[in-house]
């Protein structure tokens, strides 16, 4: 198993550090030649939204990680990640991947001092760390989708068939429990 990293900005060296705690293998997405690789999930982390979707469609990447999704690929995104899922952004007009039920609103929290840690249930795992950082939240789902987490009364966490969300950072904390979860849903995916 092989997991595929964003890492085009953001905290994506984070995530591959959880990875490698976890004994994954992973490969990073930079160009659009990387897509050439086996890969049997992909990590959106946190950072820019704006950003990292302006970069994924100026480097020929957007099209092709868009149909792998909407084919079944398994994908965890964080925070930014969240925000190139999400179908609707309440607070921005502007639209990325689009492929999961879920309305979020960007910035919710405020800016960097509005930053905060947190603990709370997470479906299937128990209580688990959050680091929020400029972080989004959901404020509805959808379809398929499903609230895994709550924090303070919002959204921070969602399942969609095959996507995951996390408005908080799991890369930022020693619990491996959220990434151990998305690894989880590739093995499952690759036994279907």
């Amino acid at each position: 198993m092989t997991v595929a990293v964003l890492a085009v900005q953001g905290a994506f060296a984070e995530h591959e550090r959880a990875l490698a705690r976890l004994g994954a293998s992973f490969c990073e997405l930079r160009r659009k030649s990387d897509l050439s690789r086996a890969f049997d999930g992909l990590i959106l982390p946190g950072g820019e939204s704006t950003v990292q979707g302006k970069l994924l469609r100026e480097l020929g990447m957007f099209g092709e990680l868009k149909a792998r999704i909407a084919d079944g690929m398994p994908v965890f995104g964080t925070c930014a990640g969240l925000l190139l899922l999400a179908k609707e952004t309440v607070n921005d007009s502007r639209a990325y991947f689009r492929t999961m039920d879920i309305s979020a609103v960007r910035n919710a929290y405020g800016r960097q001092l509005g930053s905060f840690f947190a603990e709370s249930d997470f479906k299937g795992i128990g209580k688990i760390p959050m680091t929020f950082i400029r972080a989004p939240y959901i404020q509805s789902v959808s379809g398929s989708a499903q609230v895994l987490a709550e924090c303070g009364g919002r959204i921070v966490a969602a399942r969609q068939k095959n996507q995951l969300v996390t408005a908080f950072h799991p890369e930022l904390n020693e619990d491996l429990s959220v990434h151990r979860y998305f690894l989880d849903m590739i093995g499952q995916a690759a036994r279907e």
